[in-house]
């Protein structure tokens, strides 16, 4: 160190060691008339205390300071010292400290005084009696903070004791909130220069602060951070970062000092209060809903009967028309309608029938809405939205007067006998047992006839192994066959039964995708295009017409040409055709050891021809009646639409299963021309599938064959 800078030092401390004596003689001679009790001075018409205690001072966390320190401007010669002392400026000292004070900004305005006539420092710390924050005894310490600002704020503080916030303090919690942890961010009111949707965020972030940044407290929300964070991707949320000021943020729904848990009675998310707090911004939506069995339900403390949150949601409130929201027209009805009204336990407790959910999702409107339509109705089509009422109300959407104007929401021209019927079927169902009777008809039906198909050809197909593995071994010998080849279909009838079997399968598939909207098939089809449901529509119905025309002109051609004309006349049905079937089946079960001859057409395909033409007609009539539905039930009655409906889908099971089973083994699986036959393709069959199938329609070709031959040789010269 050089002398100069050791002599300096030096100097100070002597100079500090001159001025300890003076410094502490300041504090003892203002004591010397503040230490009296009687002191006083008149402020306005107010007599004001001068009496200053010592050991109070000297606890405070100015101790150490004198006065003069503080109360500056004073003159040794003016004493005891000038009437107008100049006022103590705290933020001499504490100006850092100033810029904290976000909840009183007239503090930080007051031209750097921190002093205004409504708030200023010593009105909150005190005077003389400063203490530390850290210190036990201090007003600001977070066990006395509370009180402390309740001295000023005292409805604000009796909610914040009742609060969630306020009950985790007093337990204890290290994670609880006081007034600082919020009131640091300037949340309270709108600043100069700033708009309600900068305050709106800004109270959102105080509140993220705990409850998304801290795991400590996300993690004792009962439905963890997700639940929290949800908000921002909100339609609340999304629109007040949109620079909408209406919209809802955590106080206008949770409110402030009096944030509870939704458990508490008290508190404004309860499902009692939760309509009150919506419809501060819905108001039109919270009254329908107050007229609505719901509300209710809710005033009569059914904790069941679900408010708005129950359907809306929370904090992850999207919009009604985003997939991924509950009230979306794709989920209203699965999502939420059918929690309760599909639950057993929820409508055996209330006395309400728990087939609702299951009649809609099974009938039209809940299989295409289940296939991926958006425009079909669901259930709050038809029973409203919110202000959902019994069928029994004379104001509700679908009691018995009402109904016609419902449906003719989406169902234009709708009359009385539109709404003829039940509205929600399910097998067993004793509103309407002719469904059922229908139902069961068929069912027994396809299980005979597709029973006996399926039996028959069992037989047929293990005969024909047998013989097969019998030539093989030598046992029987198999009889020579030449190349001839023989027309078994024309051109135009290749072309009609193209046409026929084209449609019939794509009528199939688009049909049982409607059925079965989410197999695993259907999903893998459906995952193609998100219009899938509406060109699964335009298909089936563009089959169906293409089914139509061609059996049409099936009609006109076994009218008007000679070849189709006795097409017909081959296909009629014949008692010989009976025993022909008999004889098969005894042949095919080693009872006969001949087996049976036939014609063109033997019973097998006679069966076939007129159970098509059979079903074509019923599946075509049925099939109009289900596509101009609005006419149709105008005419027929809605529970006329249900028999054909139920018509139409039997119907096309038993036409499926009888393809399969019955036409496919015939020229696909039959062991005789497996792989295929290929008469639809080339129209000709071999001589050795005419000896096997149609032996008699053989030996008549060749018979007239022979005939024209000697007819030709006798003409000759």
């Amino acid at each position: 160190m050089i002398p100069t800078q050791r002599n300096f030092i030096i100097y100070l401390i002597f100079l500090t060691s001159l001025a300890a004596p003076l410094l502490a003689q300041s504090k003892q001679a203002c004591l010397e008339c503040h230490n009296d009790h009687s002191l006083t001075m008149t402020k306005g018409k107010k007599e004001v205390s001068l009496f200053v205690d010592d050991p109070t001072l000297s606890r405070s966390a100015h101790q150490k300071l004198v006065c003069v320190g503080c109360h500056v401007g004073f003159n040794p010669e003016d004493m005891p010292h000038k009437e107008k002392i100049t006022p103590v400026n705290c933020v001499s000292c504490h100006n850092k400290d100033l810029t904290k004070h976000a909840f009183h900004r007239s503090v930080i305005s007051s031209k750097g005084l921190g002093y205004t006539k409504d708030t200023n420092c010593k009105g909150c710390h005190g005077t003389h009696e400063v203490q530390s924050t850290k210190n036990d005894g201090s007003k600001f310490n977070r066990a006395n903070l509370i009180i402390a600002c309740g001295s000023c704020h005292a409805d604000q503080t009796d909610k914040f004791i009742a609060s969630a916030h306020g009950n985790s303090l007093k337990s204890g919690s290290l994670d609880a909130p006081n007034c600082l942890t919020c009131h640091s961010s300037p949340i309270n009111r709108v600043l100069p220069g700033q708009d309600t949707v900068q305050l709106k965020i800004a109270q959102v972030k105080v509140c993220e602060s705990c409850h998304l940044n801290k795991e400590a407290v996300a993690g004792k929300t009962l439905l963890g951070m997700k639940f929290i964070a949800s908000y921002d991707k909100s339609i609340h949320g999304s629109a007040l970062m949109q620079g909408n000021s209406k919209a809802a943020n955590c106080v206008d729904c949770h409110g402030s000092h009096e944030m509870n848990k939704s458990v508490v009675a008290s508190s404004l998310v309860n499902k009692m209060n939760i309509k009150d707090v919506c419809a501060k911004c819905h108001e039109l939506i919270a009254k329908e809903y107050s007229e609505s069995v719901h509300a209710a339900g809710v005033l009569k403390g059914n904790k069941d009967a679900p408010a708005c949150t129950d359907c809306h949601g929370e904090h992850n409130i999207l919009k009604h028309n985003d997939p991924a929201s509950p009230v979306a027209a794709q989920n209203v009805s699965k999502q939420l309608c059918g929690q309760c009204h599909g639950s057993v336990k929820l409508t055996q407790k209330y006395g309400l029938s728990n087939d609702r959910f299951q009649s809609f999702s099974d009938s039209y409107h809940g299989l295409a809405l289940r296939a991926g339509s958006l425009e079909v109705a669901n259930c709050a089509s038809c029973h409203g939205a919110h202000g959902i009422k019994s069928d029994k109300d004379s104001t509700s959407t679908v009691t018995k007067a009402n109904l016609v104007k419902t449906c003719g929401k989406c169902h234009p021209g709708a009359n009385s006998r539109f709404a003829t019927g039940a509205v929600h079927l399910l097998p067993g169902n004793t509103s309407e047992p002719i469904l059922d009777l229908i139902a069961n008809l068929y069912f027994w039906l396809i299980v005979i006839l597709v029973g006996a198909m399926f039996i028959h050809n069992a037989m047929d197909f293990f005969k024909k192994l047998r013989r097969t593995a019998q030539i093989r071994r030598g046992e029987v010998e198999e009889h020579a066959f030449g190349s001839e080849v023989f027309e078994r279909m024309s051109l135009g009838e290749r072309l009609q039964h193209a046409i026929m079997a084209i449609s019939f399968i794509v009528l199939v598939f688009t049909g049982f995708m409607l059925r079965y909207p989410e197999s695993w098939w259907v999903k893998a089809v459906r995952d193609i295009s998100d219009n899938m449901f509406e060109y699964r529509s335009w298909m089936h119905r563009i089959a169906g017409v293409a089914m139509v025309c061609v059996s049409l002109y099936h009609v006109a051609y076994i009218s008007f040409t000679a070849r189709g004309r006795q097409l017909v006349k081959d296909l009629l049905p014949k008692v010989n055709d009976l025993r022909d079937a008999v004889r098969m089946i005894g042949y095919n079960l080693g009872l006969q050891k001949v087996k049976p001859q036939f014609a063109r057409f033997g019973y097998i395909e006679k069966f076939e021809y007129w159970a098509l033409a059979w079903g074509t007609i019923l599946m075509a009539v049925t099939g109009l009646i289900l596509w101009f539905e609005n006419s149709s039930m105008g005419f027929l009655t809605k529970l006329g639409w249900d028999i054909s409906r139920t018509i139409h889908f039997y119907e096309a099971i038993l036409a499926t299963l009888a393809i399969i089973v019955w036409h496919f083994y015939f020229v696909i699986f039959n062991p005789d021309i497996y792989p295929m036959s290929l008469a639809w393709l080339t129209g000709k069959v071999s001589e050795k599938e005419m000896a096997e199938e149609h032996a008699l329609e053989l030996e008549k070709i060749r018979a007239a064959k022979t005939s024209n031959e000697e007819t030709d040789t006798s003409k000759k010269p």
